[in-house]
């Protein structure tokens, strides 16, 4: 991948990409919105591996057409930047300035079958840097739908205004902590959740309703534009290298890939780590990741001779 330059984009350019991202992210919610009540159509990118157990990661056509949306205003606007998106299999350009990253529906499961906890996420990435987030969620701290959206060294803001920093509460001593399936309900500190979207995840740690959470094997397209809104937030972001946990930089494609190509940004997978600096801790040190993941494994290799 090219080296990225130092000084972040012209601010008027900057500027101009954050409202397409965020009038985007707009037109995917309100097309998700639509088809609610209506019959979708959905099939499975995968079988599953266990007997006689239905498939798993759905795609509605829901996500295929709007990321066809995104794809088609946003090639009208700038037709020299690079997409990547989770739903079309296509490999970007590696030496492309500007790349966004889209997942037209994230949580898509909770969606289809009505669970009201899903995204579309739009991010914007040069040389890989994570400029421009934005995410509509299905819900917010306001218990309403709308968009979490920021640009670099800019505030996080939802619908154009700041969001507050966690709601005020006097005597709560337990906070909530996002986590992947297999993680114990309760640690020492916190209560563990899991919503079935990463998106949404990322949003709510930047907006102070979790004090943080853990990913271990998210795609690009989940956490592009969850990382700038953490940022905006003045909140931790961490990756492993090497089986270590470093501070965060950018994406950028993995050495090598399976496939006879050359990897690109749609091949990046990593771990992460994200929130207040408590919140990030017991991931850091005690690297429960591993754990919760060879916890999950084992209860799925129980339940096949149950």
């Amino acid at each position: 991948m090219t080296s990225a330059p130092s000084s972040t984009p012209p601010a008027e350019l900057l500027a101009q990409i954050e409202e397409l991202a965020v009038e985007l992210a707009h037109a995917a919610g309100a097309q998700i919105m639509d088809t609610l009540g209506s019959a979708i159509a959905v099939e499975y990118k995968r079988e599953s591996i266990r007997s006689g157990m239905e498939p798993t990661n759905p795609v509605s056509e829901v996500d295929k057409a709007v990321e066809a949306m995104i794809r088609e205003r946003l090639a009208a606007r700038f037709p020299d930047h690079a997409i990547v998106g989770e739903e079309m299999e296509i490999q970007p350009d590696p030496n492309v300035e500007y790349v966004w990253v889209v997942d037209p529906v994230d949580g898509t499961t909770n969606f289809i079958n009505g669970f009201p906890l899903f995204a579309a996420s739009i991010g914007v990435l040069r040389y890989g840097m994570p400029i421009v987030g934005a995410i509509w969620c299905a819900t917010s701290h306001e218990l309403r739908t709308g968009v979490y959206h920021a640009h670099t060294g800019g505030p996080l803001l939802f619908e154009g205004r700041t969001v507050p920093n966690g709601r005020p509460s006097v005597g709560v001593r337990r906070r909530l902590i996002a986590r992947p399936g297999g993680a114990p309900g309760r640690l020492d500190r916190w209560d563990t959740r899991v919503t079935g979207s990463t998106c949404i995840e990322c949003a709510f740690v930047a907006a102070g309703i979790f004090v943080g959470g853990a990913f271990f094997g998210p795609f690009v397209w989940d956490v592009a534009a969850g990382v700038v809104l953490l940022r905006a937030a003045g909140l931790e972001v961490w990756t492993q290298q090497g089986g270590h946990w470093v501070p965060f930089d950018r994406f950028e494609a993995p050495s090598k890939v399976s496939a006879d190509r050359a990897p690109t940004l749609r091949d990046w997978r990593q771990a992460l780590a994200i929130g207040t600096s408590e919140g990030v801790a017991s991931t850091l040190r005690e690297r429960r990741g591993r754990l919760w993941r060879y916890r999950a494994r084992f209860r799925r290799f129980v339940l096949r001779f149950l």
